[in-house]
C-alpha cells in the first residue's frame, strides 16, 4: 500500500560482501486440486442457470518453469470452499424484475437499491444479478441488519461509472460499493466485477505520473471497489473482480470473514489497488486465491488479529504485506497472523512488515512457512523506515515487532536487492526473530547478495542460503515500555 519504502537508515550500513555458494535448492510444491461445483436452480422471478467454476486454481503454487527437480512436500491444501446452496424455494430479487436494465450505460443504481430493501426483510432470501447482463451502479451503500442467510449473487457484469469525470459530484469517491452492518451474508457467483480503474490510475496526483515517481498536487481519492464495514460472519468466494481505482476489497471492524477462490486481476502499475486490505478486523481466513495488482496482494492494518492466509498466487503485486503501520505517530495493534503454502512471483516484495517511524504499538505472533518465491525483490523484508516521500527523518518510537518466525521460504530472488532486508527500529529492536530452512538464490547469475540486518535480535534454527551472520544473538538489555505495552 503506497509507495516502495525509502532506506533511509542513516548511520545503518553494512558493507556488500559477495559470495559464491552452489548448492541445490528444495523447491517446494504446492498443488491444489482444481475445484468445480455445477448446480442449476429455478426461480419463479428468473430462471437462470448457476455454476461456480473455479478460475485457474489449478495454476496455484506452482514452481516456475523451468526449474530443479522439486523435493516431495506434504502439505495440506485451505479447505474447499462450501458455496452456499441455492434452494428452489428461496426468494430471489432478481434486479430486472426492479427495472434494471443491464445494457452497461443505463443508470441501474435505483433498481439495485429497491431490490436490496427487499430481499434485507426476507429470511434465506437470494440478491441476484443475473447472467448475460452487464449492470452500472453508481456509489451505493447497502446497509444492514438484514435477515439471516443472505446470498448475494453475482452472475453478471457490474462495473461503475467510467472514470473520475464520469463520477456524479454528489457521490462519495472514495468507495463504490459499501455493505454496513451486514451479518450472515455470502457474496459470490460466476460473474465479474469490474472496476474500470485505469482512468483513475492516470490522474496527474497519482504516485507514477510525476517527475522521478513522485506525485503532482491535486486531490486524489479514489474509490475502493468493495468495502464492508462493521459486519461480520462475511464469506466471499468464487469471483472474479478487475482494475479497482483503488482497494479491490476493504474489510474494516469486521468479525469472522471467510475469503476463498477469489480471482483479482489489474496491472502492475495501477497504484494503490490492493487485493484484500484488513483492518480493525479478527478472525480472518483467506484461501485458494489468485491476485496479481500494482500493490500488494494482501495487505493487513493495524488493529487486525487472527488472521490466516493460505494457498495463495500472488503476483506480480508488492506481496504479502503487514502494514503500513504507525503513520502519524499512531498506535498499532497487530497479533496471531499465518501466512502458509503460497507462491509469491516477480514482485517488489516478498512477505513484509513495515512501519513508520513515531508510531509506537505492536506486531507479534506472525509465522511466514511454505512459500515458494519466483524472482522476487526483498523475499523477506522488515523495513521500520517505511516513507513514501524523501523528507522522512528518524524518530525516537517504533511499533515494537517480536515472535517473527519464517520457515521453509525457498525459491529466487532479483538481484536488485538482497534476499533478506531486516531494518529494524534503532530505538525499539525487534526481538525473538527465527529462520529456518530459508534457502534463497538469485534469479541470475550465481553470487549471491549477503542479507542486510540492523537492530535485529535472533536465531537460525538451520543452516540458510545464503549464510545469515548479522542477527544479534540474545534479547536487548532493554526496551521502551511505553512501546511494548501498549498491545
Amino acid at each position: 500500500m503506497g509507495q516502495e519504502s525509502r532506506y533511509g537508515i542513516g548511520r545503518a550500513f553494512m558493507h556488500g560482501r559477495v559470495c559464491s555458494l552452489v548448492s541445490l535448492v528444495s523447491w517446494t510444491r504446492i498443488t491444489v486440486g482444481q475445484s468445480k461445483h455445477n448446480q442449476s436452480e429455478r426461480s419463479k422471478l428468473y430462471d437462470y442457470s448457476i455454476y461456480m467454476h473455479r478460475r485457474g486454481l489449478s495454476q496455484i503454487s506452482i514452481p516456475p518453469s523451468p526449474a530443479p527437480q522439486p523435493a516431495t512436500l506434504s502439505v495440506s491444501a485451505a479447505p474447499a470452499p462450501q458455496l452456499a446452496t441455492l434452494s428452489e424455494s428461496a426468494a430471489v430479487f432478481s434486479v430486472l424484475s426492479y427495472g434494471a436494465v443491464g445494457d452497461g450505460y443505463t443508470d441501474d443504481t435505483q433498481a439495485f437499491r429497491m431490490a436490496w430493501d427487499a430481499a434485507c426483510q426476507i429470511e434465506s432470501a437470494i440478491f441476484l444479478v443475473p447472467k448475460h447482463y452487464s449492470f452500472m451502479i453508481q456509489s451505493t451503500n447497502f446497509t444492514g441488519p438484514c435477515k439471516n442467510g443472505l446470498i448475494f449473487q453475482i452472475e453478471g457484469i457490474l462495473m461503475p461509472p467510467d472514470g473520475p469525470d464520469s463520477w456524479p459530484k454528489t457521490f462519495s469517491n472514495q468507495k463504490w460499493l459499501v455493505f454496513y452492518r451486514i451479518n450472515g451474508m455470502v457474496m459470490q457467483g460466476g460473474g465479474l466485477i469490474d472496476g474500470r480503474g485505469e482512468n483513475w490510475w492516470n490522474l496527474p496526483c497519482k504516485p507514477h505520473k510525476g517527475s522521478n515517481g513522485t506525485s503532482l498536487p491535486d486531490p486524489c481519492d479514489s474509490p475502493v471497489a468493495i468495502s464492508f464495514f462493521t459486519s461480520s460472519n462475511l464469506t466471499v468466494q468464487g469471483l472474479e473482480i478487475k482494475n479497482s481505482p483503488q482497494f479491490h476489497f476493504l474489510f474494516d471492524n469486521c468479525l469472522d470473514v471467510h475469503i476463498d477462490s477469489l480471482y483479482i486481476n489489474s496491472p502492475s502499475g495501477s497504484p494503490n489497488t490492493d487485493g484484500i486490505h484488513i483492518e480493525n478486523t479478527n478472525v480472518v481466513k483467506i484461501y485458494n486465491s489468485v491476485i496479481s495488482n500494482g500493490d500488494d496482494c494482501v495487505s493487513i492494518g493495524a488493529g487486525s488479529y487472527n488472521v490466516d492466509i493460505r494457498n495463495i498466487t500472488c503476483g506480480p503485486s508488492h506481496g504479502i504485506s503487514i502494514g503500513s503501520l504507525g503513520i502519524g505517530h499512531s498506535r498499532a495493534c497487530v497479533s496471531n497472523i499465518s501466512v502458509t503454502d503460497s507462491i509469491i512471483k516477480h514482485s517488489d516484495n516478498g512477505v513484509r512488515i513495515k512501519t513508520w517511524q513515531g508510531g509506537f504499538g505492536a506486531v507479534s505472533k506472525v509465522t511466514f512457512k511454505n512459500i515458494h518465491m519466483d524472482t522476487v525483490r526483498n523475499p523477506i523484508i522488515i523495513d521500520q523506515y517505511y516513507c513514501n516521500s524523501k523528507s522522512c527523518i528518524n524518530k525516537t518510537s517504533a511499533v515494537y515487532i517480536s515472535d517473527i518466525f519464517y520457515e521453509n521460504i525457498k525459491g529466487t530472488y532479483d538481484v536488485r536487492s538482497p534476499p533478506m532486508h531486516i531494518a529494524c527500529s534503532e530505538a525499539v529492536p525487534c526481538t525473538n526473530l527465527t529462520l529456518s530452512e530459508v534457502e534463497l538464490l538469485p534469479a541470475l547469475g550465481q553470487k549471491i547478495l549477503d542479507p542486510f540486518c540492523w537492530n535485529a535480535y535472533g536465531a537460525l534454527k538451520t543452516v540458510t542460503i545464503p549464510p545469515v551472520f548479522c542477527l544479534l544473538e540474545g534479547y536487548p538489555k532493554s526496551l521502551p515500555t511505553y512501546d511494548v505495552d501498549q498491545c
